[in-house]
């Protein structure tokens, strides 16, 4: 997901996307650990993913109080 695609969401569909993004990385560290997993670079796209939309998140709350 690129920060272009991000920055046109809604707050709230990117509070949604980060919940969801949250519980596929556990999921995938779950999977990890039993050995179901084949490519662990899924973990750390996952995990990029969700950085980038917590950054955008926390843009807009800082935008939104003047600060």
């Amino acid at each position: 997901m690129k920060p272009v695609e991000i920055r046109e969401k809604t707050t709230n569909e990117l509070v949604k996307i980060a919940n969801e993004l949250e519980a596929e990385v556990f999921k995938l560290k779950f999977r990890l650990k039993s050995g179901q997993l084949k490519s662990t670079s899924d973990i750390k796209k996952k995990r990029h993913d969700l950085a980038r939309v917590k950054t955008i998140l926390r843009q807009r709350e800082f935008e939104s109080s003047g600060k």
